[in-house]
């Protein structure tokens, strides 16, 4: 049985989830010797109640760790578990990292500056605009566009990236054999094939509100920077920017009109410090400042 099998496994139990996964794991030895423990030495941990210790042990039955990874593998899609080759190293330090990563397309090289450029689903023809130009200028330096495949800013710059000819990396909040927005399905499959789709979520996982905060982390952890393009106060775009900030990730701003509530989001960030940013030589010198010791201001494989 392999590591990544084991946390799929794990984390099918009813009652046990990702934290507790990881807490039982890391108190029996990993996840391969977690699998194969006792449901005594299971409850011996104390990581949770003794009944959803009960409860989860006993669905161990009739469940094939190596079966589930097999499901996987035939519907196309890969999965690599945490501290595994090929496990993404910018993700290996953020808080709560996810135990495993199904993806699908390539992941593009990690050597080179990978910035998230995240805004609102509500995006004016501007915010659309400044997002589309900063990811085809992004990609045309050879950079690598993060976003999360939602509507408006997001799916501007991928298709931005994409049509510049370069990779784009969309961080998905249910699995990648799903699509949401069912409006970027032609997106998705672009992306599949010129870049990379991940989720931390198995296969026929549907997209849930509470999925995309989640999911979250995971995009800001994945970037050297985040640029956030229109954004309504309490956005997701300002929790993915708090969670960059939690990661150590500067957070850049472009201006908007403060007409727009999507504009008022910008002005917080920007009266917390956030550097304005109009270009992708603005970024740049954010990231230039941010990670001083790098050639040419760009971060290498940072993590």
């Amino acid at each position: 049985m392999d590591v990544a099998a084991a946390w799929m496994a794990l984390l099918a139990l009813p009652g046990l989830g990702r934290r507790r996964a990881r807490r039982l794991a890391q108190a029996l030895g990993g996840p391969v010797a977690a699998w194969q423990a006792t449901a005594a030495e299971w409850e011996a941990t104390g990581v949770a109640e003794p009944a959803v210790l009960r409860r989860a042990a006993a669905a161990r039955h009739g469940l094939d760790p190596e079966d589930l990874a097999g499901q996987v593998r035939r519907r196309g899609i890969a999965c690599v578990a945490f501290g595994e080759p090929g496990y993404p190293r910018r993700l290996l330090h953020i808080p709560d990292p996810p135990l495993l990563l199904y993806h699908r397309g390539r992941a593009p090289d990690p050597s080179v500056p990978w910035v998230a450029v995240v805004g609102s689903r509500r995006a004016s023809v501007y915010g659309t605009t400044v997002a589309h130009r900063l990811a085809a200028d992004m990609a045309a330096e050879g950079w690598v566009v993060v976003s999360g495949l939602a509507e408006g800013i997001d799916a501007a710059a991928h298709r931005g990236a994409l049509e510049a000819g370069g990779p784009s990396v969309a961080v998905l909040g249910h699995g990648t054999d799903r699509v949401y927005p069912q409006s970027n399905a032609g997106l998705a499959e672009r992306l599949a094939g010129q870049g990379w789709l991940v989720s931390e979520y198995p296969p026929g996982t549907p997209a849930e509100p509470f999925r995309f905060p989640e999911r979250n982390r995971i995009l800001a952890g994945l970037a050297d920077g985040v640029v956030v393009v229109e954004a309504a106060p309490r956005s997701g775009a300002l929790v993915t920017a708090d969670l960059a900030l939690a990661s150590g990730r500067p957070v850049m701003a472009v201006p908007g009109p403060v007409t727009r509530r999507q504009g008022l989001g910008i002005l917080e960030l920007l009266r917390a410090g956030a550097p304005p940013v109009a270009d992708v030589r603005d970024v740049e010198a954010v990231l230039r400042d941010h990670y001083p010791w790098a050639a040419g201001g760009a971060p290498v494989d940072v993590g």
